[in-house]
């Protein structure tokens, strides 16, 4: 009887290593196959001969897929259980990075749609898989899993043109090296549901109906996480994809534009790592989402202001701390607004949908204001405007509340 019971606590601590583990290699896959290619744009747009506009889809695209894949996850995920879909999720990021690889504009957009619809589906169930899994422990789980996010969406933009350039990979080898950690990922999760000895658990028909009948589309708080989760993503991905050209624009090579691009990734790690900590040990966090707004106005508006080192390194460290912090905030927020792993299963299916509907316009409109303008002036001055809301949002996120008593 003893030695059973020390066999089933050694199973259950190394179940509980792989979770952490396959938590980890999830988020490797969730941000570098969009973070590496805006610093190879120019060499995309050339090769295939599209504007700025439509370069921006590139980008744009896999937030399309975020939006209209996140509604459907939480019903695949009772169906299948969260953690098969989480692996059906990283071997269609393996497919359209393999896809998005070949030198076909047709492809290439198939290929990022593919990708945004696998990373979608990662997107939702994570935040309930550590609510699942790690219920005392959310706001640690997602500050480690979103620095982890950061770390890699910084590689992404860091050596996507290296590769392609000084190592002459070309683009579409540069793009296609970030379907190896989509295929350790997903083995990471067979290796887990192999050895789970434990029953998903019975999903009861209150929680089916809460499910099936879209509830959350129909709470205010809810809206507001999503427009939160929308405002915050729309100037992470406009500042993905438009960065390297605006500071090629102030005179820098591609190579140091993307290298700066991954710099402002990288300082925002130690808020992205801190913000959900901090945020799960206050009541409300109005101040907290609202220093994001503030980070985020100081930020774009010093790159309006001047284009000298000073300027430019002072705004991206803004820039950085705002976009570290306030992506991790905001899926915080997913399980800080919600009761159990169910509930952060729906609010991160429609917040996604609806946040990630409203950030895939920006980057191609962001591309197509400065192909009719000519200048970066009024792309920066959108984007000091959404700083404003972000604020005005954050205030009202940050109370102390469920999205369903």
């Amino acid at each position: 009887m003893v030695e059973s019971q020390e066999n089933q606590k050694s199973n259950n601590q190394l179940q509980f290593v792989l979770l952490f583990i396959g938590i980890i290699v999830v988020a490797f896959n969730l941000r570098p196959a969009i973070t590496s290619v805006g610093p190879l744009i120019s060499f995309i747009r050339e090769d295939i001969d599209i504007s700025n506009g439509t370069a921006g889809l590139l980008t744009s695209l896999p937030l399309i897929a975020f939006a209209v894949i996140s509604p459907m996850v939480p019903n695949f995920a009772h169906k299948f259980t969260r953690e098969k879909v989480l692996i059906y999720g990283l071997i269609l990021i393996m497919i359209g990075i393999l896809i998005r690889s070949i030198s076909v504009f047709t492809l290439l957009l198939i290929g990022t749609l593919i990708i945004g619809t696998g990373i979608a589906i990662c997107n939702v169930l994570l935040p309930s898989v550590i609510k699942s899994h790690f219920p005392l422990k959310v706001a640690l789980m997602t500050s480690i899993y979103t620095t982890v996010m950061n770390i890699f969406a910084a590689a992404g933009s860091g050596l996507s043109n290296p590769l392609a350039k000084d190592l002459n990979f070309g683009w579409q080898i540069s793009l296609l090296i970030w379907a190896i950690p989509a295929v350790f990922a997903a083995v990471i999760w067979m290796i887990i549901i192999r050895k789970d000895t434990t029953k998903e658990e019975n999903i009861t028909p209150s929680k089916k109906g809460i499910l099936s009948g879209n509830r959350m589309w129909r709470i205010p708080l809810a809206w507001i996480v999503a427009a939160f989760l929308g405002l915050q993503s729309t100037l992470f991905y406009v500042t993905i994809s438009w960065l390297p050209e605006i500071l090629h624009n102030f005179g820098m090579s591609m190579a140091t534009a993307g290298w700066l691009l991954s710099i402002t990734q990288i300082i925002g790690l130690p808020a992205s790592f801190a913000i959900p900590i901090l945020a799960g040990k206050l009541q409300k966090q109005s101040f907290i989402a609202c220093s994001i707004g503030v980070f985020s106005l100081i930020g774009y508006g010093g790159l309006l202001l001047g284009d000298s080192w000073a300027m430019i390194i002072f705004s991206l460290i803004f820039i950085g701390i705002a976009l570290g912090g306030g992506f991790a905030l905001a899926l915080t927020f997913l399980g800080l607004r919600s009761k159990d792993a169910e509930q952060a299963t729906e609010l991160s299916g429609m917040a996604q949908s609806v946040g990630y509907l409203l950030a895939a316009i920006g980057p191609f409109a962001i591309g197509s204001i400065y192909d009719v303008t000519a200048s970066w002036t009024f792309p920066l001055l959108t984007l000091i405007i959404i700083a404003v809301l972000l604020i005005i949002i954050g205030y009202q996120v940050g109370k102390d509340r469920y999205v369903i008593d």
